[in-house]
């Protein structure tokens, strides 16, 4: 797949994923394959324990699941799209809201997906991790 092609894919599930918020989960277990590599910055920290690493898509399934019960998206824009090969990385901002504390966070972020055949193969998510912890404190 060309590397145009795979930003196109992404733009259009990050476009999709701002929009409809939780709703796109199934958008997104769609896009990766069966033994997606999927990593967080956070890797279980206390307060993320959601955020451990998923190897398949049933782990991504109840990475969803549970980010969805503790936030609440507020927003997730992507500003750049950078593509060399098979990797994409996405730069932008998300916002959440601690649904547990009601406190809100923004945060600079940035995606680097590697695909394959149209299907995301590893997604490694960064963000300010020590910013997105404090909210979850009462």
């Amino acid at each position: 797949m060309s590397e145009a092609k795979n930003v196109e894919v992404l733009k259009q599930a990050y476009q999709y994923w701002n929009d409809n918020k939780e709703q796109a989960f199934e958008h997104w277990m769609e896009l990766v394959s069966d033994d997606v590599n999927f990593k967080s910055l956070a890797d279980g920290a206390p307060g993320m324990e959601f955020t451990r690493r998923c190897e398949c898509k049933e782990d991504l399934r109840r990475y969803f699941l549970e980010l969805a019960a503790e936030w609440e998206m507020i927003h997730y824009t992507v500003d750049e799209y950078i593509a060399q090969g098979d990797r994409v990385v996405a730069v932008g901002s998300c916002g959440w809201r601690h649904r547990a504390t009601g406190k809100e966070i923004d945060s600079p972020k940035a995606d680097i997906v590697r695909m394959r055949e149209s299907k995301i193969i590893e997604f490694f998510e960064f963000y300010d991790t020590a910013k997105i912890v404090a909210v979850t404190q009462a």
